[in-house]
């Protein structure tokens, strides 16, 4: 075993791209890794000046797989070697590879000379396969699986943080063609960034103020008072949470965390991760229930930086929003949003709250 109960199966692609297959049972040895031929990735990074940030140009994604039938998923097992997909037959639950058309990859070359700075560029970018079920989804699967991802995350930001050149491990879903999904089947990815990234680096920095100015942690203390005012929390277990922030820019967004502040999925005990797990089904249980359709979200994951510099004020949590449109509930982001940076809210985060709250899930089905 991997870990506690977990197996763990690392391969490499005929192409030499890594595949990780993770199990709760042994896995056999006969098991070959798959997948169609990558090409040379030609990524790389410029300056923005005036936003002091950097911009990825990979233009090599225009030729990336976009919606195909269901006979052409590369997601989904591979039965005919001669049409081999991304992943192998055999009783794994969770896979990851690193993408065949990555926006970033430890082997980008130079970057071209323009007139503000560039760079290589370097990182990863894995694919997460959630289950071979090719009609599922992340809110339907059972507890135990959903556990088993979040340990899968876990062992992605140990592996890919220890590397020299990653400073920021970000798993995220992009949920429909609302939000520009391009493969149907049950998946997410993981971004590894040689920086952290703007708005996980504003946060922190919102946290290590709060950390030095009351010797307590931000999230922490909010997680707190949005349990005792218990107007927008979904769920309340021992060790985790769900709520609608008071502050939200988005209608029906939620976050979700343990109430301990730990720094990454890494870091958490069985405990915690069952009842994270818990906590992320409740949700996502809730919008399908409540749009009485599949719900199109981004769910992106904030954890501590891997960039070798201590991080105390870190508070590894979840957050989910709609996407930019939908046709009744929900509004475009336009000039206010986009241009200026400044939300404007049509609904209050109580009253999206309690639409959510009074919908009954069933985290057994």
């Amino acid at each position: 075993a991997w870990r506690s109960d977990v197996y763990k199966r690392s391969l490499t692609k005929p192409d030499g791209r890594p595949l990780h297959l993770y199990a709760r049972q042994p896995l056999p040895p006969d098991i070959v890794a798959t997948g169609p031929q990558g090409g040379a990735p030609a990524s790389h990074l410029r300056w923005h000046p005036l936003r002091g940030e950097w911009v990825v140009y990979a233009t090599h994604r225009q030729t990336r797989t976009f919606l195909p039938p269901a006979e052409f998923n590369p997601l989904r097992p591979t039965t005919d070697p001669e049409h081999p997909t991304e992943v192998p037959a055999g009783p794994w639950e969770v896979a990851v590879f690193e993408n065949l058309f990555p926006a970033l990859s430890l082997h980008a070359g130079e970057p071209p000379r323009t007139l503000v700075d560039t760079a290589p560029g370097l990182g990863v970018c894995e694919v997460v396969v959630f289950t071979q079920d090719p009609a599922g989804s992340l809110g339907a699967l059972p507890l135990d699986r959903i556990e088993l991802i979040l340990e899968v995350w876990g062992d992605r930001y140990s592996q890919l943080g220890a590397r020299p050149e990653i400073a920021y491990v970000f798993p995220f879903e992009n949920r429909g063609v609302e939000v520009g999904v391009t493969l149907h089947h049950p998946h997410g990815q993981i971004y590894a960034y040689p920086f952290i990234p703007p708005l996980p680096a504003h946060e922190l920095e919102q946290q290590r103020v709060y950390l030095q100015q009351h010797g307590r942690g931000l999230l922490a203390d909010l997680i707190a008072r949005e349990i005792a005012d218990d107007q927008r929390t979904l769920y309340v277990g021992e060790h985790a949470v769900a709520f609608v922030p008071v502050c939200a820019r988005y209608a029906y967004e939620v976050w979700i965390a343990p109430r301990n502040p730990l720094p990454s999925f890494a870091a958490l005990d069985p405990e915690t991760r069952a009842d994270l797990a818990r906590a992320l089904k409740t949700v996502l249980l809730k919008y399908d229930a409540l749009w009485q359709r599949p719900f199109p979200y981004l769910l992106v994951c904030k954890q501590a930086p891997t960039d070798g510099a201590p991080h105390p004020e870190a508070h590894l949590h979840i957050e989910l929003y709609p996407p930019y449109r939908m046709p009744d509930r929900l509004k475009y982001l336009a000039g206010t949003e986009i241009g200026a940076g400044v939300f404007t809210a049509d609904t209050l985060p109580e009253a999206k709250a309690a639409e959510l709250r009074a919908v009954e899930v069933d985290l057994d089905t």
